[in-house]
């Protein structure tokens, strides 16, 4: 490897140890305010919505013909639901916390798959370290739904976010330093 490859790997992974710092500290803000993180995070996914579904009714419109009809409808469903979701915050938050919980023990697993196959990289266990937590996640959110949705939402991405985070931080470091041995 030249130099200048080896430099720019090493710039790489610095600029993935940031990233992982930055989640760790987004982590730690959830956790410590888990209702305003709820909420933050329930609002970012109403504002989505209705951004696309006029993003798709504009396409819709300028697409006229075939299945104008459908793509109508369907930008109708997104702006509606971005609506009642901006509307009506708390059916928002028990709604998107039942989701969250299907999303982390998807992910969760997928976590285990990945850190598994990365088995012959040094602490490929962090990934699969965090793939348990944030199955154990998804899991605590099937047996607390819907009483603790309020702070819940918050507080359990928010350990999901520290928990990347801290698996990132870990890979990237002992990658940079391998880095720096060789």
């Amino acid at each position: 490897m030249t130099n200048d490859g080896s430099k720019d790997l090493k710039q790489g992974l610095t600029g993935a140890i940031v990233l992982g710092v930055v989640l760790i500290l987004v982590g730690v803000a959830a956790i410590a305010f888990p209702l305003a993180a709820t909420l933050v995070a329930e609002t970012w996914v109403a504002i989505i919505l209705a951004i696309a579904g006029v993003t798709k009714l504009i396409y819709a419109w300028q697409t006229r013909g075939e299945g104008f009809i459908w793509k109508l409808l369907l930008s109708l469903l997104y702006i509606g639901t971005g609506l009642v979701l901006w509307l009506y915050p708390l059916q928002g938050v028990l709604t998107l916390t039942l989701v969250l919980g299907i999303f982390l023990l998807t992910e969760g697993i997928m976590e285990i798959i990945l850190g598994f196959q990365l088995r012959p990289t040094p602490n490929w266990g962090w990934v699969v370290g965090n793939g348990i937590i944030t199955l154990i996640l998804g899991g605590m959110i099937g047996f607390e739904w819907p009483l603790d949705a309020p702070w819940l939402l918050g507080t359990l991405l928010g350990i999901s976010i520290l928990s990347t985070g801290v698996s990132r931080v870990m890979l990237a470091w002992v990658a940079r330093s391998t880095l720096t041995q060789a």
